[in-house]
């Protein structure tokens, strides 16, 4: 009897350090579950350690909802959870009125009826609900339940309160830590946007680790930016960060709701939150879970530039709270999203002038295929006077001439003798321009104006305001757009491509042509009264071979040039080979000239210059037309024609001859005749048996 007394007594001491020890691991239970289910769950679990009960309830006043727990050998007839509203439930009164309820027998109590009903279905006849509040804030309630009547004495109510108040401190703390994560999260969250937006990176990765960066501090499941398309009001997906989408939805699609609610938020500006039930016709939604979807606009300056989407697989996400933040992280978004437009329009005006430079310097400024104008035959004089008396005027200058004459030479110099020197020399050269182009090059383009007219250009004219623009080969202009150029000539007025901006430019023309402009006239190829206006101060530019004085100075020159150009020392030309040189014809002018030098000094060996006369044929020149003005233009006899020739072979054997003594009757080999005139083995043997040159046996 005794040992059992001092059983009990043990037993009584205890059964509270038991409990304590109980409450302890049940308040670190609840810091270390933060979720509302997972909290639940542990409250289950760990109460029963703590107080006796057979069923439990708690009101969450976070989530405004009524959490059941019934044991295993409460009746599961009933359901509270579905059939009783929450305003009817003990819990939520116990939350709202501060008092704790203690129900000895369920069947004396008349307070709450349809709640009795159903706790005498469960099998409940006892319980005890108890406020869950600290001083900073209310977290609902909690009651416990028996089957048995009169289960919880004052002592087990005092001690139950205290148990509630351990897992509010615990509950409080938990939620005090969620919160301060929340908020450190979120302020890295604006951190790294602010960061983004000063970056120079790509906007669309940018968005994207912003899609990835607010996904995550929200804990929602999709996050996409939505940007107008170019040219256009639609909106289209242009970053998205949504791993469990599965592929349905794709970065350039269009965004979820389009026709109403981001149309919605694109017209007023506001955030609008979309539920299950107003995405129930929404496929895509449906295809992907989405339950819940939340447009923010990207204002900046009162200008809407798209639309921050998050989705959530949840019906309650994104409360008035995060919607708040959100509208501040859209801020942070439209700012990248200006940010960005501006650094493109810079790129674009950043790309426009160095194209207006490389106008300018690059193709307008191009290395001048000669250093000054060289010659001083009457016939290049009379050419200069010409110059010189057009040069001051403002008048319209039509070059003729052969091609490679020098005729943009001539139109530099004419530009460089006027007053618009100062200002650009813009050229082009209307052959080398596709005619579908032409248009764009002349007059310029704006954006969008045809097929890959990605940004808007300068024309030609454009640029050459107050300075000089020269056409080159300008009868290969299309008749169609010969109109618009007679406009420009005449009333100094034009339109870019694409505009109706009517743009004048102060430019003066100087084209050049080597075709029969009055031939193409009569054709019907070329308009006259363009014609005409072209050729106010006709000036012709005389052939090569019609100033046969200056090819010794051109021929020196071009010596000089090249040797610098390609490190060679080149001091002597052979009188013979000069005088070949100006004997022939030059069908290709001055052009062909300095190809022939330029070639000679390449394959000269020494200092002497060795020219492949050989290659030099004969030509007939070319008859010219008669409204050029020309003089006539001799044409070779017969019999000159072969003395000619008798002395460009005279010229080439005696050449071939001394080739052969340097490299002592050597024709092969790198040191042989044939390597020091730059020909092949078999091109000189061939030439050697045609001008009957024997290889001399005495000198081997």
């Amino acid at each position: 009897m005794q040992a059992s007394v001092i059983a009990s007594a043990l037993e009584a001491e205890t059964l509270p350090v038991e409990r304590y020890e109980s409450l302890i691991r049940l308040a670190e239970a609840i810091r270390t579950h933060q979720t509302p289910q997972d909290l639940f769950q542990v409250l289950v679990q760990e109460l029963g350690n703590v107080v006796r009960f057979d069923a439990v309830a708690q009101y969450d006043d976070a989530l405004n909802k009524v959490n059941w727990h019934l044991g295993e050998l409460c009746s599961a007839a009933a359901k509270p959870s579905r059939d009783l509203p929450k305003e009817e439930t003990i819990v939520w009164w116990v939350q709202h009125h501060q008092e704790v309820v203690v129900i000895s027998s369920v069947d004396d109590e008349d307070r709450f009826p349809r709640m009795m009903d159903v706790l005498r279905d469960c099998g409940i006849r006892s319980l005890c609900a108890v406020p869950m509040s600290t001083a900073h804030r209310r977290l609902g309630s909690l009651m416990v339940a028996s089957r048995f009547p009169y289960t919880y004495s004052d002592e087990e109510v005092r001690f139950l309160s205290l148990v509630v108040n351990q897992i509010a401190l615990a509950l409080d703390d938990a939620l005090n830590f969620q919160a301060s994560k929340r908020a450190q999260e979120r302020l890295e969250l604006l951190l790294n946007l602010t960061n983004s937006v000063v970056s120079n990176r790509d906007l669309r990765d940018v968005l994207r680790a912003v899609s990835a960066s607010i996904r995550r501090v929200m804990q929602c499941d999709g996050v996409g930016v939505c940007l107008p398309e170019p040219g256009s009001d639609r909106l289209r997906l242009y970053a998205l960060d949504f791993p469990g989408s599965q592929g349905i939805v794709q970065e350039g699609m269009l965004p979820s709701g389009e026709d109403g609610s981001a149309l919605t938020a694109l017209r007023t500006g506001r955030p609008v939150r979309v539920t299950s039930g107003e995405l129930s016709d929404d496929h895509l939604s449906r295809a992907v879970g989405v339950k819940t979807i939340c447009h923010l606009p990207l204002v900046s300056q009162n200008v809407i530039l798209g639309l921050l989407t998050l989705g959530s697989l949840d019906e309650s996400a994104f409360s008035d709270e995060e919607i708040a933040f959100l509208s501040q992280v859209a801020k942070q978004v439209a700012i990248a999203v200006e940010n960005s437009i501006a650094f493109r329009q810079i790129a674009e005006l950043r790309d426009q002038l160095a194209q207006e430079k490389l106008y300018l310097e690059d193709e307008i400024r191009t290395e001048l295929k000669f250093e000054e104008i060289i010659g001083n035959s009457d016939a290049l004089r009379r050419l200069l006077a010409q110059v010189e008396t057009v040069a001051p005027t403002d008048s319209t200058v039509l070059i003729y001439g052969e091609t490679g004459t020098g005729k943009e030479l001539i139109a530099r110099a004419v530009h460089n003798l006027s007053p618009r020197k100062p200002n650009a020399f813009v050229k082009l050269n209307c052959a080398a321009i596709p005619t579908g182009l032409l248009e764009s090059e002349l007059f310029g383009h704006e954006r969008g104006a045809f097929t890959g007219a990605i940004a808007q250009r300068v024309g030609r004219f454009e640029l050459a305001n107050r300075g000089s623009v020269f056409l080159d080969e300008i009868g290969e202009i299309p008749l169609e757009l010969q109109p618009k150029l007679l406009r420009v000539l005449q009333e100094r007025e034009f339109e870019r491509l694409g505009s109706t901006r009517t743009m004048r430019s102060d430019a003066r023309l100087i084209a050049a042509t080597n075709r029969d402009l009055a031939a193409m006239v009569d054709g019907r190829t070329f308009r006259s009264d363009l014609y005409y206006r072209l050729n106010v101060f006709p000036i012709r530019v005389p052939a090569l071979r019609e100033r046969p004085e200056d090819i010794p100075l051109l021929v020196r020159h071009f010596v000089q040039q090249f040797s610098r150009r390609t490190n060679r020392n080149i001091e002597t030309i052979p009188s013979d080979t000069m005088k070949a040189l100006v004997r022939y014809e030059w069908p290709g002018n001055i052009r062909e000239l300095q190809n022939v030098i330029e070639r000679a000094v390449i394959v000269s060996p020494g200092p002497v210059l060795r020219v492949p006369l050989a290659e030099l044929t004969s030509r007939v020149p070319v008859s010219k037309p008669p409204e050029m003005n020309q003089q006539p233009t001799d044409v070779y006899a017969s019999g000159d024609a072969k003395d000619m020739r008798s002395m460009l072979e005279d010229t080439e054997r005696r050449q071939i001859v001394a080739a052969l003594e340097q490299a002592g009757w050597i024709v092969a080999g790198p040191k042989g005749a044939a390597a020091l005139l730059g020909m092949k083995r078999s091109t000189l043997q061939s030439r050697m048996q045609k001008l009957g040159i024997r290889i001399s046996r005495s000198a081997n």
